[in-house]
């Protein structure tokens, strides 16, 4: 990935980040006023769309997770395979630390949930809520310091929340699988392997990968197996190095053309659409059970220490190494960041719990990553004035 090209997609994932602060404030206000009720009737319109005998009915807010966030992990699926191949996890020295901070920053926030949620039978399936980050809202944040945040440690987030969005699909494939229909299972199989043919045949056209992935979705969708999985799937069928007609890499082609639209439309609609939180009713006593505290401490304290504490041994131990022009001062803040779950939060919150649970998730999503991105904001600002000092 060139300096120019990394610089468009911070600049854009940036911006994505703070247009999803507007809509969870937007998704607030609609929840906790008169609104509500519009804001509900919204989300709870069915839509449907029938071809023959084959019908698919859902509400809008199902046709939001199910469908539009296949989209998004479709994205996330071509930067995973960009990434390994071209990219800063094409390289063992490179990978090292943000892997390790991935994996940190995965379990200390699970275990912190478990340990408050471990006894519940139905709350202990959230265990992988406050595993996951936000990076178009983390990115939001850093955008509000300006220059002062050097660019290297930008790249490491970006690095590290690539490979934490992977953590996440692999935790949604291995564990929020529901009653599996063979049938659909067999025709996603055949789909997977129609995929693999045109990739294999050179095609580079995306049209036909497009009209299989169609299919492949619709195939998940009834087998029981979360249907944004046939994103990432169809993500790694398309083809990076080769050229189409025009010159391009089919792979990077489809990725440029799709980031707009997660980031200015997908994105803020789920954040819309899932972090409407009624405020009616809550105390402190609500704040403090288990499901609520269990998540915002995950996201607050298991991911800064998660992060931070498994970097900060790796680089004792000599085992890799912090980013150029890094400090140990801006690594915590970003660090901090990293708390930052938001809509991949609230996205797994929805797989794991029912109805009845997500008031208290979505609280506990919403408060850590509110106090996460302040205080890492903070601490960032204060290290961006020391180092515009120093520049002086």
């Amino acid at each position: 990935m060139t300096i120019s090209a990394i610089r468009e997609f911070l600049k854009l994932e940036s911006a994505s980040g703070i247009l999803l602060i507007f809509a969870m404030l937007l998704a607030l206000l609609c929840a906790n006023t008169p609104l509500a009720g519009l804001y509900d009737l919204f989300l709870q319109t069915r839509l449907a769309v029938e071809i023959g005998e084959l019908s698919l009915a859902k509400p809008l807010l199902l046709w939001i997770n199910d469908g539009l966030m296949a989209i998004f992990f479709l994205l996330v699926g071509l930067e995973v395979k960009r990434e390994v191949l071209d990219g800063e996890l094409s390289s063992l020295s490179r990978i090292v630390l943000p892997a390790l901070a991935a994996v940190g920053g995965m379990v200390l926030p699970a275990l912190i949930y478990a340990w408050f949620n471990g006894g519940d039978v139905q709350a202990r399936d959230g265990w992988a809520i406050p595993a996951a980050t936000d990076i178009a809202f983390a990115l939001g944040v850093l955008a509000l310091l300006g220059k002062g945040v050097p660019n290297s440690l930008k790249l490491f987030l970006l690095t590290l929340a690539i490979l934490d969005d992977l953590g996440a699909i692999v935790i949604i494939a291995l564990f929020f699988t529901h009653e599996l229909s063979m049938l659909s299972l067999g025709l996603a199989g055949l789909a997977i392997v129609m995929l693999l043919v045109l990739n294999r045949l050179g095609v580079t056209r995306l049209a036909p990968y497009i009209l299989v992935g169609v299919f492949l979705w619709t195939s998940v969708l009834k087998s029981g197996v979360h249907a944004t999985l046939a994103g990432v799937v169809m993500a790694f069928a398309i083809p990076l190095r080769e050229c189409d007609v025009h010159g391009h890499s089919p792979l990077r082609h489809l990725e440029h053309s799709l980031h707009p639209w997660v980031a200015f439309g997908i994105l803020p609609l789920f954040a819309f659409a899932n972090a409407g939180v009624s405020l009616s009713g809550m105390s402190l006593d609500f704040l403090l059970e288990p499901l609520p505290l269990g998540i915002a401490l995950g996201l607050f304290l298991g991911k800064q220490v998660g992060v931070f504490g498994f970097s900060w041994l790796a680089v004792r131990l000599r085992v890799a190494s912090l980013p150029d022009d890094v400090r140990w001062r801006e690594f915590y803040g970003m660090s901090l960041l990293c708390g930052v779950g938001f809509t991949m939060s609230l996205f797994i919150a929805s797989l794991a719990l029912d109805g009845g649970a997500m008031p208290g998730a979505r609280l506990g999503v919403l408060l850590g990553s509110l106090l996460s991105a302040i205080c890492g904001y903070l601490i960032l600002r204060r290290t961006a004035r020391f180092r515009r000092r120093c520049s002086c």
